[in-house]
C-alpha cells in the first residue's frame, strides 16, 4: 500500500497529513464551541501550535517508554540500547496517552500565562481531541499498523506481508482496530457535545473533560484485547493498565464533584 508521496526528494507521509487534518478539524470544532459559550474562538488557534507540538513530544516520550512488543530487542527497550533512535520520529512511534498528557500540560501553561480558566478550556477542547483522534487513527491504515487479530469478518482488512508478524505470515486479513477506535472516538465527540448542551446548567467546569476520559478509556481498554501487539512493561500491558486507572479515577472524580453539598461551579458561568 502507498503510504505517501515525494516532493523535491522529501517523503511526505499520509500519516502526518492526516494528523494535521485531525488537529485542524478539532481546532475548528473547539473554536465553535468556545463561541457558543460566549468566549473568543480565536484563542483556540492561538494555543493550537503549542498544544500540538507538546502533544507530539508527549506522544513520542510515551512510545519511547512503552514500545510495542514487536520492536523489543531480546525483551529490552530498543531506545535504551540505541538512544539516538529516540529522535528518529519519521520512523514511526507515537502514543496517544502521551499526546493527551503533553497537550494538557501545554494548555495549562498557556492558560496560566494568559490568565484563562484552565478547566473551562479543557472542556472546550475535549470534543475536539476526540475528533482529532477519530481522524488521526486513519493514518494507521496507510501505515498498516495498529491492526488487530486475524479475522474473517466482511470488514476485515488485508495487511501486506511486509507488515505482518512472523507468526501470522500466511494470514492476510485482520481486525481493523484503528477503524473501531476511530468510530468510538467519533461517538465520544458527539456524546460530549450533546452533554455540554443538554446539561449545561448542571455541569461543573472540567466535567466534560473527565467524561471524555471515561468514555475514551472504557473503549480503549476493550480494544486492547484484540490488538495484535501491546506495549508490555514487566509483562503487563501498559496501555490497558493505564486505561483502567484513568477510567476509575475519572469516574470517581465525576461522582465526588457532584456529591450533595459540593460547591456549585457550573459551566454556564462566562470565563475568559
Amino acid at each position: 500500500m502507498i503510504n505517501g508521496f515525494t516532493i523535491f526528494g522529501i517523503k511526505i507521509y499520509f500519516y502526518a497529513l492526516i494528523i494535521i487534518a485531525g488537529a485542524l478539524l478539532g481546532a475548528y470544532v473547539a473554536s465553535r464551541e468556545a463561541r457558543r459559550r460566549g468566549l473568543d474562538g480565536d484563542i483556540v488557534w492561538d494555543f493550537l501550535p503549542w498544544v500540538l507540538i507538546a502533544g507530539i513530544i508527549g506522544a513520542r516520550i510515551w512510545h519511547v517508554l512503552t514500545p510495542d512488543s514487536t520492536i523489543l530487542i531480546d525483551g529490552q527497550n530498543p531506545y535504551f540500547l540505541r538512544p539516538l533512535d529516540i529522535f528518529n520520529i519519521r520512523n514511526g512511534g507515537l502514543g496517544i496517552p502521551g499526546a493527551i498528557m503533553g497537550g494538557v500540560l501545554a494548555l495549562w501553561i498557556y492558560c496560566r500565562k494568559k490568565k484563562l480558566i484552565f478547566l473551562t478550556w479543557l472542556d472546550i477542547i475535549a470534543p475536539a481531541v476526540a475528533l482529532g483522534q477519530a481522524v488521526g487513527r486513519w493514518g494507521n491504515y496507510f501505515n498498516q499498523e495498529v491492526y488487530g487479530l486475524p479475522s474473517n469478518l466482511p470488514w476485515a482488512i488485508k495487511i501486506d506481508e511486509a507488515h505482518r508478524l512472523p507468526q501470522y505470515a500466511d494470514v492476510e486479513r485482520y481486525h481493523p482496530t484503528f477503524l473501531y477506535e476511530s468510530i468510538w472516538n467519533l461517538l465520544n465527540m458527539f456524546i460530549l457535545l450533546w452533554v455540554a448542551r443538554k446539561f449545561q446548567d448542571k455541569l461543573k467546569k472540567g466535567d466534560i473533560f473527565f467524561l471524555y476520559l471515561v468514555i475514551y478509556s472504557f473503549g480503549r481498554f476493550f480494544l486492547e484485547f484484540i490488538r495484535i501487539v501491546n506495549s508490555p512493561i514487566a509483562g503487563i500491558n501498559s496501555n490497558q493498565t493505564l486505561m483502567v486507572i484513568v477510567f476509575v479515577a475519572s469516574t470517581i472524580a465525576l461522582i465526588v464533584r457532584h456529591l450533595p453539598g459540593r460547591k456549585t461551579d457550573t459551566q454556564g458561568d462566562p470565563a475568559a
